[in-house]
């Protein structure tokens, strides 16, 4: 795994000064020896005018899991030696940035020490960022601590478009800081981002996370998630450190929120959209529901919640997505009982499947615009013909509200799969069509906030064999 750190001409010196603040010089090529395996520390570039260091961090994936505590063998051991842990930015290489930078993260420098206490032009770049949690999330932790996030989901595979993305980010922060603000600022985020660490997390990882979170951590609005995540979920150790943050902040420790460690928010537009699901799925009473295209499961837990659903039908195209789909749902976990009421079922919704005649209700949750205009009559006829559900919900991008989006440009799509995106009036008509043609009657329904001009960012359309009843899902919004 690699990391940069990129400076332009700072007004008190060269670029090339960054080795000062970090202790590391310019024209030398070091390593350094860890416990994971060894860092390196080089400059690609090093000119008055811009300068670049690079730590590497080479993990031994076999090295790692022997020098550490024997587990018990079972069927997930594979797992200790085949991971992402040698590409990844992780808490591992937190852990680097400790040992290698760990004067210039005190923010020392005894040669250049104005230099230290200046606020640079910086640039970080870890091309690979494990995020649980997505491009929202990395927006959410970094922005506001002055960082200007480029963050780019990387696909599971380019070559297979049909799977999406992974949940890793190539990620690119740019702003005006001291170098020892940054740098701390990574040695708590990282393993924040990924939701995990590779070490155990005891009482000491509290005045750790103080010490790297002075100035910073005390006053940023998602405090609360960044503790529970660094803490590995430890509800006791959050509360703990949550109260020493209080004081920091000159608040009340008592008035200091801890059972739940994330602050109220806005819902996403993924999250409005799956509520929105729901709630049609519960006004309609269907007992066995179909997740049609359901990808990597994301819908899956909640419908798997709902006790009044007897039985979830899961269906897609990629085998490797409903391979994620049950790790999701923890389907290996599950006891008789549980497991009888899903089903993952590897199939196209462009051919005919006896297996989905039995449902009540079939969900196609953002997947018509990944099928070209022309399968969309064959998709009609296997899910409204042949499987023919009491209820068919669907949803799709609004392709009107795309202008509201800055960093959409003109005439490109939200994701680089989808084959089409429809305004709302090409979606009502196609809605109409086919609840003419198979029987339906048709509610159309915005999920997300409405804007008066171009409606809202995600259109719903309910199709049912009888006027469905006015429970749960609301006639102007969603």
């Amino acid at each position: 795994m690699i990391i940069t750190i990129s400076v332009g001409a700072t007004g008190l010196g060269p670029a090339s000064d960054l080795g000062f603040l970090l202790h590391k010089h310019p024209d030398k090529l070091q390593s350094f020896a860890l416990s994971v395996g060894t860092a390196y520390v080089c400059y690609p570039e090093a000119s008055p005018e811009r300068c670049t260091a690079a730590l590497l961090l080479e993990v031994d994936p076999i090295g790692l899991v022997r020098g550490g505590s024997r587990s018990r063998p079972g069927p997930q051991s594979l797992a200790q030696y085949v991971n992402d842990r040698p590409y990844a930015a992780s808490s591992l290489l937190s852990t680097a940035l400790t040992k290698v930078f760990r004067t210039a993260m005190t923010g020392r420098c005894d040669s250049r020490p104005e230099l230290a206490a200046t606020s640079l032009e910086l640039e970080i770049v870890l091309p690979a960022l494990p995020c649980r949690g997505g491009v929202g999330l990395a927006l959410r932790i970094f922005e506001p601590l002055g960082w200007t996030v480029a963050a780019t989901p990387i696909p599971l595979d380019p070559t297979v478009p049909e799977w999406g993305d992974s949940r890793y980010l190539s990620l690119r922060l740019t702003g005006r800081l001291r170098l020892a603000d940054a740098l701390n600022h990574l040695y708590v985020l990282l393993p924040v981002l990924d939701d995990a660490k590779h070490y155990w997390v005891s009482t000491d990882e509290i005045d750790k996370l103080i010490r790297a979170g002075e100035g910073w951590l005390a006053g940023h609005p998602e405090k609360a998630l960044i503790t529970k995540r660094y803490l590995r979920h430890r509800g006791s150790l959050t509360r703990t450190a949550l109260g020493r943050l209080a004081e920091v902040d000159d608040l009340d420790p008592d008035d200091v929120e801890v059972t739940e460690p994330v602050p109220e928010r806005m819902p996403s537009l993924a999250e409005q959209r799956r509520g929105a699901v729901l709630a049609a799925v519960h006004a309609s009473g269907a007992r066995r529901v179909g997740d049609l295209g359901c990808g990597e499961g994301a819908l899956l837990p909640a419908l798997l919640a709902d006790r009044s659903i007897e039985h979830v039908t899961a269906v897609d195209v990629s085998s490797r997505s409903l391979e994620f789909a049950a790790r999701r749902i923890r389907l290996d976990r599950m006891n008789e009982r549980q497991q009888a009421r899903i089903s993952l079922l590897h199939g196209s919704l462009t051919y005919a499947d006896q297996r989905l005649a039995e449902l009540d209700a079939a969900i196609l949750m953002e997947v018509i615009e990944h099928l070209d205009e022309s399968r969309l009559p064959a998709l009609e006829r296997c899910v409204f013909g042949t499987a023919a559900p009491d209820t068919v919900i669907v949803t799709t991008p609004n392709a009107d509200y795309n202008v509201r989006y800055e960093s959409l440009p003109a005439g490109e799509y939200r994701h680089r799969d989808h084959r089409f995106e429809w305004g709302r009036a090409e979606f009502a008509a196609w809605s109409e069509r086919v609840a003419a043609t198979y029987g339906y009657e048709v509610r159309l329904l915005p999920v997300g906030p409405v804007d008066p001009e171009v409606g809202s960012p995600t259109q719903m359309a309910i199709l049912s064999r009888a006027a469905a009843p006015n429970v749960g899902v609301g006639e102007d919004h969603v």
